[in-house]
C-alpha cells in the first residue's frame, strides 16, 4: 500500500460535478452528472469499510456512460477499481470484468477515506448545504453521510493527518 493518494469533488455546473482521484502512479477524472447521488455513494462505499462487507459497489452516471467503483477490503487497507462501461442503462447487471478497468489503488483505509473526507468537507464550506443542493439540485449535501464516515474514520482509524474538530 502505498499511502498516497488525492482526492477532489468539485461543483462544475448546474447537475455536474468534477471527481479526480489521484495516487503516485496514475490519476482518473471524471464529470459526474446529478442523475445518481454520487457523492453520498461514495462515502456510504467507504462507510462499509468499516463493517464486515468487504466489498462495495456504487456507480456514478456520466450520462450515458457508467463508472462503477469497487471497494474491496484488504487487512486494514482498501482495495478501489473503477471500471469504466459505455452506457449506464444497459450495464446495470453487468458483471465488472465487462467494463474496462479505468482506476486501480491500494490505499491504507485512513488515507482513503481521510483524503474524501476532506474533500468533501471543503465541498461544504465553499457552498454550504442550501448551494450545494441549488447546484447538484436533485440531492441534498450528505451531512449525515461525512458526519458519519467522519466518526468511523476517528475511532477506527491510526490517521496521522489533522482533523478540524470545528468539522460537523
Amino acid at each position: 500500500m502505498t499511502g498516497q493518494i488525492e482526492f477532489d469533488w468539485q461543483l462544475s455546473g448546474s447537475g455536474w460535478a468534477t471527481c479526480r482521484i489521484a495516487d503516485a502512479s496514475a490519476e482518473a477524472k471524471y464529470v459526474v452528472s446529478y442523475c445518481t447521488d454520487a457523492l453520498t455513494d461514495l462515502l456510504n462505499g467507504l462507510e462499509g469499510m468499516y463493517r464486515l462487507d468487504p466489498v462495495q459497489r456504487f456507480s456514478f452516471d456520466l450520462e450515458p456512460v457508467e463508472i462503477r467503483w469497487v471497494l474491496r477490503g484488504v487487512a486494514t487497507g482498501v482495495g478501489v477499481s473503477i471500471y469504466r462501461f459505455p452506457d449506464m442503462s444497459a450495464s446495470f447487471a453487468a458483471p465488472d470484468t465487462d467494463g474496462t478497468l479505468s482506476w486501480r489503488s491500494t490505499q491504507p483505509r485512513s488515507t482513503l477515506v481521510h483524503a474524501v473526507i476532506e474533500a468533501a468537507q471543503e465541498v461544504l464550506q465553499e457552498h454550504g448545504e442550501a448551494g450545494y443542493e441549488a447546484r447538484w439540485i436533485r440531492f441534498p449535501f450528505p451531512v449525515a453521510a461525512l458526519q458519519n464516515l467522519r466518526r468511523l474514520h476517528l475511532l477506527d482509524d491510526e490517521c496521522g493527518q489533522p482533523h478540524d474538530p470545528s468539522t460537523p
